[in-house]
């Protein structure tokens, strides 16, 4: 049964450093103060009244839990106990910095009840790390992931492509370092220009140019593909779309309130195209796909469907639950083709 995420936002706090991009109070809405006791007891008692007996996963977002001062953190994680004893709380997840990890810190957080434990890589390159004023370099990062994976847990990592001095190639080599020091699961936040931020200083004064929302999906729907290849979970793509984001806070950048599913709707697109180009111009065709992949393979607006067939020859999209998430079935004229997205796709990372 899938469980259900309770977060609580302690955005910035424990963070010893001010990274160019980031402005945590908008990204997620909240002030950043930390929950008291009895929040956190309120909190999760009202996700449990509405989570239909599917357990609850707690999670610390937004700041970077472990640089906190350890009586805090024993501090919000000592009302989590009773709930995870009783089976409420099926784990707790907490977000950090890389350089604030080490052995002893990872077995503290894991007896009291931590089981994930995500990263802010940002990026595996010295120079853009440097660039954006993160504080550490690529390998912390590596050291950290191992050390989580040793201690028994589960690691993720999130990645910020298009940040000052990164390429797609280089994105590409940081999501390839993650996966080689075993990270679980990733999340892709390509690069949003935040209002009051130093890197809008740098964009409005024309010194930094971020990725659009057209170049940000070509190339995430690349790295999820490759993170698909290698088995490795993609939990996000983009920031959540909340109050704090909007005309007024984003200035530039690949944002978009739906980006994960503008991503794997073009895999999903690239997909049929290769295996449609036998089918001919004029002959209408059927497309089948797993019923939780239709609105994918439509596309939002039906796009999928206008670029397949612009001339307005019938393109017919029909669920079978018998496929498996990533496969399609083309047919016309009784002829039939099958593709799969993570073994039939090829991608050049030089094309983005």
């Amino acid at each position: 049964m899938k469980a259900v995420t309770v977060p609580f936002f302690i955005s910035h706090q424990g963070c010893p450093h001010a990274c160019v991009f980031c402005d945590q109070r908008v990204i997620s809405g909240s002030s950043g103060s930390l929950p008291s006791r009895q929040q956190i007891s309120d909190t999760i008692d009202s996700w449990r009244s509405s989570a239909a007996g599917r357990p609850l996963d707690v999670a610390f977002f937004g700041g970077s839990f472990s640089a906190l001062p350890e009586q805090v953190q024993d501090e919000l994680l000592a009302p989590v106990q009773s709930f995870l004893e009783s089976g409420v709380v099926r784990s707790v997840r907490v977000s950090t910095r890389p350089d604030c990890l080490d052995d002893a810190t990872v077995r503290r957080l894991a007896g009291q009840g931590v089981s994930v434990i995500e990263i802010g890589v940002q990026s595996m390159d010295d120079d853009v790390l440097a660039l954006s004023g993160r504080g550490h370099d690529a390998a912390a990062s590596e050291a950290a992931l191992r050390c989580i994976k040793e201690q028994g847990l589960a690691a993720g990592a999130q990645l910020m492509p298009g940040l000052p001095g990164d390429t797609p190639a280089a994105a590409f080599r940081s999501l390839e370092r993650v996966i080689a020091a075993g990270a679980d699961f990733v999340r892709f936040y390509p690069v949003v220009v935040l209002a009051g931020t130093p890197l809008a200083r740098s964009y409005q004064a024309g010194e930094y140019r971020p990725l659009d929302l057209e170049q940000g999906i070509a190339l995430c729907k690349q790295l999820l593909h490759r993170a698909m290849r290698g088995g490795i979970d993609v939990i996000r793509i983009g920031l959540q779309a909340g109050d704090g984001l909007n005309s007024a806070t984003v200035l530039a950048g690949c944002w978009h309130p739906a980006l994960g599913q503008l991503v794997r709707s073009e895999l999903y697109f690239d997909l049929v195209r290769q295996i449609a180009a036998a089918v001919p111009d004029d002959a209408p065709f059927s497309v089948t796909c797993h019923p939780s992949r239709v609105s994918d393979v439509i596309g939002q607006k039906r796009r999928n469907l206008a670029r397949l067939r612009p001339s307005g020859i019938s393109v017919r999209v029909v669920p079978d639950d018998a496929l498996l998430l990533e496969e399609v079935v083309v047919e016309y004229l009784g002829h039939c083709f099958k593709g799969n997205i993570i073994t039939d796709l090829n991608y050049n990372i030089s094309e983005v």
